[in-house]
């Protein structure tokens, strides 16, 4: 199984969607490049829109990853409550 990622950059404004991720991920892992976060996961990775809202209290549109979005590897498969990463369709 081939891994997928996603690296957003190092700010506060990403924290809770890494957080997020984190927590909804358990076997993706971070590392910390040079103002980087990459988040690596086996197979499949998955953003969800709740998730990121628990977090900071309010409505998040889940477009907004993408400001600090830097790159990803995997196909993507996204709507309007959750964004995903895999190898397969």
């Amino acid at each position: 199984m081939s891994n997928v990622f996603i690296a957003f950059q190092d700010n506060e404004d990403a924290r809770p969607i890494i957080d997020a991720i984190l927590a909804d991920n358990t076997e993706a892992e971070a590392t910390y490049p040079t103002g980087l976060v990459k988040i690596i996961a086996p197979g499949k990775l998955v953003i969800k829109r709740e998730s990121i809202e628990e977090l900071i209290g309010r409505s998040f549109n889940l477009q907004q990853i993408h400001v600090n979005l830097v790159t990803l590897s995997g196909h993507i498969d996204e709507d309007d409550d959750q964004f995903s990463l895999s190898w397969t369709h």
